[in-house]
């Protein structure tokens, strides 16, 4: 989806190719520097981006597994990682039979941006959030939309040393609410992101998080306690699908997505519609019937349009017409919150006070243009709308 063209506002680092400028610029990643959120961070705390790993830290998400293997405890995969070798999630790492990340403090992307393109609908609608993501990922989907990141090793990316307590006075000096961890699969910086949301926290920051919920039980209940809100990546509802498609299993996801929920946590979920491979009014409708029963009417869902690329490049893009008819089987079967996500100025971008059927925020791609909710309530009838509003 198109969107607006920042590369005047930007410097390109040195050592950063011209072609990957250039891409960052054309997908939004305007902080290839750290002193590049429109001048949001002082000078003096601006620093370029370099290749290569930055650093390595022990993780307590390992166990022994026998000999100097070990096991990691983060993701439902539970690689077991000979010494000397890396999960295939590329950032967990056995040294002499001790776990690593190598994701600590190495974010590949620091950016600043409206909240509603995390997406999240429900949560501080206007203010801007600090997106940070780093190299590695514990899934591999054939249609992912960050490659070129995610799926490559730290080595392989431009990167800062950027730690936690750095991180967070980033997002005060930006001027953010919030900061969020996405773009990538926070699960491949778990670690990072547990620290970064603690200080967070305690400097009056929310917490977002936008992932694929492919977490382990133990880490989850870790998560669930330091975020403000969590947007799920529930790529299909399909068990083959997932296999075939994201090397993952369903069921994890699905335990996930009832956890965030059963915690109180502000939960959002988007549903990236691929033509010929989850687009089946049966399997939305199942879906649509599973949210509704396991998680309540209220949860926002986002219907997002596919765009070819990675290894799906040969699909075209999804038709408005499929968005439109997801969108209308979700409200079919209750969910009163439902959006299109990525088409510029579908009325499917808005949000609808469920109780008079009144425009309770209007926007325009990620732009709000207006908002009637106050304290949580309609302002037109004084119905309550799902969300985290301060």
């Amino acid at each position: 989806m198109p969107e607006r063209d920042d590369t005047k506002t930007m410097q390109r680092a040195p050592g950063v190719s011209r072609r990957a400028f250039l891409r960052a610029a054309a997908l939004g990643t305007c902080a290839l520097g750290l002193g590049a959120f429109h001048g949001a961070t002082s000078n003096a705390n601006a620093q370029a981006a370099r290749r290569g790993l930055v650093g390595r830290r022990r993780s307590e998400w390992f166990e022994p597994a026998g000999g100097t293997d070990v096991r990691c405890t983060l993701c439902p995969h539970g690689c077991v990682i000979p010494s000397g070798s890396r999960g295939p999630c590329r950032v967990r790492e056995n040294v002499d039979g001790n776990g690593y990340t190598l994701s600590y403090g190495n974010p590949c992307l620091v950016q600043l941006d409206p909240v509603e393109r995390k997406p999240f609908f429900h949560v501080l609608p206007g203010t801007r959030a600090l997106s940070v993501s780093t190299a590695g990922c514990p899934i591999e989907c054939k249609f992912c939309e960050v490659w070129d990141t995610a799926l490559v090793s730290p080595e392989e990316v431009f990167a800062y040393d950027l730690p936690p307590e750095e991180l967070v006075e980033h997002a005060l000096e930006a001027g953010a609410s919030s900061l969020s961890y996405a773009f990538g699969e926070p699960v491949a910086f778990f670690e990072y992101m547990i620290d970064s949301a603690r200080l967070a926290r305690e400097a009056g920051l929310r917490n977002l998080v936008h992932t694929s919920g492919y977490l382990a039980e133990e880490p989850l209940e870790l998560l669930v306690d330091v975020v403000d809100a969590v947007n799920v990546d529930l790529k299909g509802f399909d068990d083959a699908f997932y296999r075939d498609m994201c090397g993952a299993e369903l069921e994890p996801v699905l335990r996930a997505l009832s956890r965030i929920h059963a915690a109180g946590v502000h939960l959002e979920i988007t549903n990236l519609v691929i033509p010929t491979l989850n687009d089946g009014s049966e399997q939305l409708r199942e879906m649509c019937r599973w949210i509704v029963r396991e998680l309540g009417r209220d949860v926002p869902l986002h219907f997002a349009r596919f765009y070819p690329l990675y290894q799906l490049a040969n699909l075209p893009p999804t038709p408005v017409s499929t968005l439109d008819r997801a969108r209308a089987v979700a409200m079919e079967e209750g969910l009163r919150y439902v959006y299109v996500a990525r088409v510029t100025g579908h009325a499917g971008e808005n949000t609808f006070c469920p109780h008079c059927g009144e425009e309770a925020i209007s926007r325009m791609g990620f732009m709000v243009e207006r908002v009637a909710v106050e304290e949580g309530r309609c302002t037109n009838c004084g119905g309550e709308i799902a969300g985290r509003w301060v």
